[in-house]
C-alpha cells in the first residue's frame, strides 16, 4: 500500500524533503535500516585439520560426491537404455537425452529464486532437493558451490578460490567411479535375460539418499546466511521499471543518465542497482557460452554411440561403450592439479597474465581440436564398416557347403562378370558382391557349376538388401537357397549369431539363460540372437534323440556369424562358422585423444567460470547467477537436440560443424572478454554502499518522522 502510493511521486533527489519517503519503500525493510546495536564477535568455526577450510565443508563436498555419483550413474547408461532397451534410434535417443540434461539444468532458476527468497540455501539443499529430484537436480544445483562458499569468511579468501577445485574434485570422483560401475552393473549382471537396467538404476538412487543423510549430519556446523528477500523478483522489477521509466522519459528535454538501469533510480536504492548492473555485465558474457557445453555434454551421447561401433578389447581389459565416459573424470582428477599446481604458476612465471576469462576462451578452442579429431575418428571408422547397398543394388555372398569347387554366374547384362572366381567347399569369406538391379525388386537368375554338372535356379530380391546364396548338395545334384541378411550390427560389447541346421532333425539350441534357440530340419535357419563376446567351446544342443555339445570357438565384438551345423561322416557333428559382418577391428583406445582435449578444456571452462561466477556476483545474488551459469548448460543441450533432430547431417559432418560453431563463438568471446572489466573485489564494493546510504537512510528517516 505505501509503496504503492509513493510510487506515484516522481522524486528525482533523494535528500528532497516532499521525496523523502521514496527510498525508504525500497525491497529492503525499515527494520533493517534503523541502527542496531553492535553484535558481538562471532566464534570462529571449526576447522578441518588446523587449515582454513571451515569442517562444515567436508560434509559439503561428501554430499556433493554422492549426489554426482547418482547423476553421472544414471546418466551413464541413459543413451544405450534408449537405444536397446526401449529401441530407439540414434538420433532419437540423443535428443531425448540432451532434452533430459537441459531440464536438469533448466530447473536450478527455480532452485535460486527458492534459496535466496525464502529457503535459504542450507533449506533447499535438505529438503527441496528431495521433492524436486523427479525434476532433475535443479533444486540443488545452484546451492551447493555457493553454500560452499558461504562457509569460509572473508580473510580466507586464497582457501575459498581452492575450494572451488575440490569442490569439482569431488563432482569428478563420483563421477569416475559411477561411470565405471555403473555400466558393469547393467551389462554384466543380467536381470530376466537382458541388460539389468533397474540395478544400473537403482544403485545411484540409492546413493542420493545416502547424500542427503551426509549433508543433514552436518546441520550444526554450517554458517547459514538468511534468504535476501525475493531477489529474484526484484531484479526482474528493477530492469522493467528502468526500461519504462526510460521510454516515458524518452524527451531530449530530459537529461540522459550514465547506465540504463539509473532511471531505476526513482524506486529502487542505489545498492540494488549497483548489483542488477554487474548481473547484467555477467550475462551479458554468459550469451556465447551455451555453445561451449554443447560439445562438452555430447560425451554421454554421440561419443558413446561412436564408442559402441569399436572394439572395447584392451587386451587387459574389456571396456564397455558406455564405460569410456570414466575417462573424462579420470583425467580431470589429474588435470586438475596439475594446472593449478604446475601449468598456471609457469604461466605466471613468465609474465603472462592469464586471466580467468582467457582460460575459458583457451578452453574453447581445445574443445574445437576435441570434435575435429572425432570427427577424423568417425571417418575411420565409416571406412572400415561395410557399406550399405543403394537404391537398385543389393550385396550377394556365397557360401558354399558342397563337397567340391562350385563357380557360380548371374545371368543378366549387368552382372554377367560378377562371381566368376571358383569358390571352394567351406571357404570362410567375408566378400560381399555388389549386384545392380533393373527394378526395386526383380528374379535373378544363377547358373551353378559343380563338377561336372550345370544347374540353373532362380531368386527374388529386393533392394538395398543384403543376401547370402548357400550351396548345397541335393542328392546327385546341387541346389541353392537365399538368405536374407537383417544387416544386424550388435553393439554394446556383444555379438550376433544364427545358425543353419543341416541335419534331418529339428534342432534346439541353448547358448544362455534364455530359452533355447529352435532351428527346424533340413537347411532351416534360425533367427538371430545376441549374446556376450567370448569363448563358447561348449555349447549344449539337442535332437529328439541326441544330445551334444558343439564349439563356436572365439565370438568377437560386433560381429555378426553364421554358423552351418554338420554331420560330415569322417569328422562327425560340427558348427562351420562363416561371418556375415565381419568385427569391429578399430579399438576404442583411438578414442583417447578426443577425451584428453575435451577434459582439458573443461578443466579450463569450467573450474575457471564457477570460480568466475562466485567472485563476480553481488553477494546478494549468488545462488542466482549460479543457476544462469547452468542456465547455458542448458541452452547447450538444447543446441544439441535441435542439430540432432533436423541437422541430417553424417555424423562427421556434425562434428566438424560442432567444431566450426564454437570456433566462431570462441572469437565473439573473446571479444567481449577483451572489453569486460572484472570485479577485483564486490565485497569492498558492498562496504562502501552502506556508509554512503547510511547518511541517506538516517535522513530520510528523520524526516519522514517528521
Amino acid at each position: 500500500m505505501l509503496e504503492e502510493r509513493d510510487s506515484k511521486e516522481p522524486a528525482m533527489n533523494p535528500f528532497q524533503k516532499n521525496e523523502s519517503k521514496e527510498t525508504l519503500f525500497s525491497p529492503v525493510s525499515t527494520e533493517e535500516m534503523l541502527p542496531r546495536p553492535p553484535s558481538p564477535p562471532k566464534k570462529s568455526p571449526p576447522k578441518l585439520f588446523s587449515s582454513n577450510y571451515p569442517l562444515s565443508i567436508a560434509f559439503i563436498v561428501v554430499n556433493e560426491f554422492c549426489e554426482r555419483f547418482s547423476y553421472y550413474g544414471m546418466k551413464a547408461v541413459l543413451t544405450l537404455y534408449f537405444l536397446y532397451f526401449l529401441h530407439w534410434n540414434e538420433d532419437t535417443s540423443t535428443s531425448v537425452y540432451h532434452a533430459f540434461s537441459s531440464l536438469c539444468y533448466f530447473t536450478p532458476i527455480l532452485g535460486a529464486a527458492i534459496a535466496d527468497s525464502w529457503l535459504g540455501k542450507f533449506k533447499i539443499l535438505s529438503l527441496i532437493g528431495l521433492s524436486l529430484i523427479a525434476l532433475g537436480t535443479g533444486g540443488i544445483k545452484p546451492c551447493v558451490a555457493a553454500f560452499g562458499g558461504d562457509q569460509f569468511e572473508e580473510q580466507h579468501a586464497e582457501a575459498r578460490t581452492r575450494y572451488f577445485s575440490v569442490f569439482y574434485l569431488a563432482i569428478n570422483a563420483g563421477s569416475l567411479i559411477s561411470t565405471f560401475i555403473t555400466p558393469m552393473l547393467r551389462g554384466d549382471v543380467k536381470c530376466f535375460g537382458e541388460d539389468c537396467y533397474a540395478l544400473a538404476f537403482g544403485i545411484p538412487g540409492l546413493l542420493m539418499v545416502l547424500a542427503l543423510a551426509v549433508f543433514a549430519m552436518g546441520s550444526k556446523m554450517y554458517r547459514k546466511p538468511p534468504p535476501e528477500g525475493n531477489i529474484v523478483a526484484q531484479v526482474i522489477k528493477c530492469i522493467w521499471f528502468a526500461i519504462c521509466n526510460r521510454f516515458r522519459n524518452r524527451s531530449g528535454d530530459i537529461p540522459k543518465r550514465q547506465h540504463w538501469l539509473d532511471w531505476a533510480a526513482e524506486k529502487y536504492p542505489k545498492h540494488l542497482i549497483m548489483d542488477v548492473k554487474a548481473l547484467t555485465r555477467i550475462l551479458f558474457l554468459y550469451i556465447p557460452l551455451p555453445m561451449f557445453w554443447a560439445l562438452l555434454d555430447q560425451q554421454g551421447s554421440r561419443w558413446t554411440l561412436q564408442a559402441n561401433k569399436m572394439n572395447g578389447d584392451l587386451g587387459f581389459f574389456v571396456l564397455q561403450p558406455d564405460q569410456m565416459q570414466v575417462l573424462n573424470p579420470f583425467l580431470v582428477l589429474i588435470f586438475i592439479p596439475l594446472f593449478d599446481l604446475v601449468i598456471y604458476r609457469l604461466i605466471s612465471k613468465c609474465g603472462i597474465n592469464f586471466s580467468s576469462l582467457r582460460k575459458m576462451a583457451v578452453g574453447m578452442i581445445l574443445a574445437c581440436l576435441a570434435f575435429a579429431v572425432a570427427a577424423l575418428v568417425e571417418i575411420k571408422i565409416n571406412g572400415l564398416i561395410r557399406p550399405q547397398p543403394a537404391s537398385q543394388e543389393i550385396f550377394l555372398q556365397v557360401l558354399n557347403l558342397a563337397d567340391g569347387e562350385i563357380k557360380v554366374t548371374v545371368l543378366g547384362n549387368r552382372n554377367n562378370s560378377l562371381l566368376v572366381e571358383s569358390i571352394s567347399s567351406f571357404q570362410n569369406t567375408t566378400h560381399y558382391s555388389k549386384l545392380c538391379l533393373e527394378t526395386k525388386s526383380q528374379d535373378l537368375h544363377f547358373h551353378l557349376k559343380y563338377n561336372n554338372l550345370s544347374v540353373h535356379n532362380e531368386h527374388s530380391v529386393e533392394e538395398k538388401n543384403c543376401y547370402q546364396l548357400v550351396v548345397r548338395e541335393d542328392g546327385e545334384s546341387i541346389s541353392s537357397m537365399l538368405v536374407k541378411d537383417t544387416g544386424i550390427k550388435p553393439a554394446n560389447g556383444m555379438t550376433a549369431i544364427r545358425f543353419i541346421n543341416t541335419l534331418h532333425k529339428d534342432l534346439n539350441i541353448s547358448l544362455d539363460a534364455d530359452a533355447p534357440l529352435s532351428v527346424g530340419k533340413d537347411y532351416g535357419v534360425s533367427e538371430y540372437r545376441t549374446v556376450l563376446r567370448g569363448k563358447y567351446p561348449a555349447v549344449h544342443c539337442e535332437t529328439e534323440d541326441k544330445v551334444f555339445t558343439l564349439d563356436l570357438g572365439q565370438l568377437d565384438f560386433g560381429t555378426t556369424y553364421l554358423f552351418v551345423i554338420t554331420n560330415i561322416t569322417n569328422q562327425g557333428l560340427q558348427a562351420w562358422k562363416a561371418e556375415d559382418v565381419p568385427a569391429n577391428k578399430l579399438s576404442i583406445a583411438w578414442q583417447l585423444p578426443q577425451y584428453v582435449l575435451v577434459t582439458a578444456a573443461e578443466v579450463m571452462f569450467s573450474v575457471t567460470g564457477l570460480e568466475f561466477s562466485y567472485s563476480q556476483a553481488p553477494s546478494s545474488m549468488k545462488s542466482v547467477l549460479q543457476a544462469a551459469w547452468l542456465l547455458t548448460v542448458a541452452v547447450g543441450n538444447i543446441i544439441v537436440l535441435v542439430v540432432a533432430q533436423f541437422s541430417g547431417l553424417v555424423q562427421w559432418a556434425e562434428f566438424i560443424l560442432f567444431s566450426c560453431l564454437l570456433l566462431v563463438v570462441c572469437l565473439i568471446f573473446s571479444i567481449m572478454g577483451y572489453y569486460y572489466v572484472p570485479l577485483k573485489s564486490h565485497e569492498a564494493t558492498d562496504k562502501q554502499i552502506p556508509h554512503l546510504q547510511g547518511n541517506m537512510i538516517n535522513l530520510e528517516t528523520k524526516n519522514t518522522r517528521l
